[in-house]
């Protein structure tokens, strides 16, 4: 019997969910987040001990969507999906440069974070959940952690700021910020400029 950890909390008048203990066990951590249906399955993975010589963070971040998550599945003469793509990569970045820099400064051990987009519904952006779905994968672990952290992308539609916004509201918005940040400081904004 699988018994897994779930908590829900309601941010902008939108409920987030996180579910762990029932996925990928084997990681060191590993976190199911949801909000509407858009779902993230985040891992993270690390090295017991760093290599002779590295003095920095080996930080890999991996963020992929499958065409599957949609419900769609590629055709043609490409039937997989090959490399990253430019948004899979943006977001990467936007992850990495917030968490980096909450890892102690002599943690040199590998490590590995994969987040995969498991479900898209077309209403709720997944990207601005990456780096809280991170950030809890890190958090459940027993890889030390300055954290945690979190990720919220802002619009404002009529004057009215509005957190992790739906495709419809982004539509109308005049502004698109993606902020990342602890509880006392502000890590990595990224405006979206088109």
């Amino acid at each position: 019997m699988n018994i897994g950890i779930r908590k829900s909390m309601v941010t902008g008048g939108k409920t987030i969910s996180v579910e762990t203990g029932k996925l990928a066990k084997q990681s060191d951590g590993a976190v199911v987040v949801r909000m509407g249906d858009t779902m993230l399955l985040a891992t993270i993975v690390s090295s017991q001990e760093a290599k002779e010589g590295v003095d920095f963070l080996p930080l890999t971040v991996d963020y992929r969507e499958k065409y599957s998550a949609a419900g769609r599945f590629p055709g043609g003469f490409f039937r997989r999906e090959a490399r990253p793509s430019e948004t899979e990569i943006l977001v990467m970045r936007l992850v990495d440069r917030a968490l980096r820099p909450l890892f102690p400064d002599d943690y040199h051990a590998e490590v590995q974070l994969m987040i995969q987009l498991l479900s898209y519904d077309g209403i709720h952006n997944p990207d601005a959940l990456c780096g809280f779905a991170a950030s809890a994968a890190i958090a459940v672990s027993d890889i030390p952690f300055n954290g945690p952290m979190s990720e919220v992308r802002v619009g404002r539609v009529d004057g009215e700021y509005i957190l992790n916004p739906t495709m419809a509201e982004m539509a109308v918005s005049d502004i698109d910020i993606v902020i990342a940040g602890t509880m006392k400081d502000i890590n990595n904004i990224k405006p979206n400029n088109g």
